[in-house]
């Protein structure tokens, strides 16, 4: 496998748990806008701590 043939692997994979994370929020948080959802995306990826601090109105969810 050529390097750029592992970089479109990797690239794809990265696509697909984004996507599988996506649903599971979707799932858990029927009625969440899409803009919750990717706050939520945000908290799960980059972890509470950093997720607030890149993006402020994390602090109004209900994070139940």
């Amino acid at each position: 496998m050529s390097p750029s043939q592992k970089v479109a692997l990797a690239v794809t994979m990265s696509q697909k748990m984004r996507d599988l994370a996506l649903a599971g929020i979707r799932q858990r948080y029927p009625l969440a806008m899409p803009r919750e959802q990717l706050l939520r995306l945000a908290i799960l990826t980059l972890g509470p701590e950093l997720a607030l601090a890149a993006y402020p109105e994390i602090a109004t969810l209900d994070r139940s």
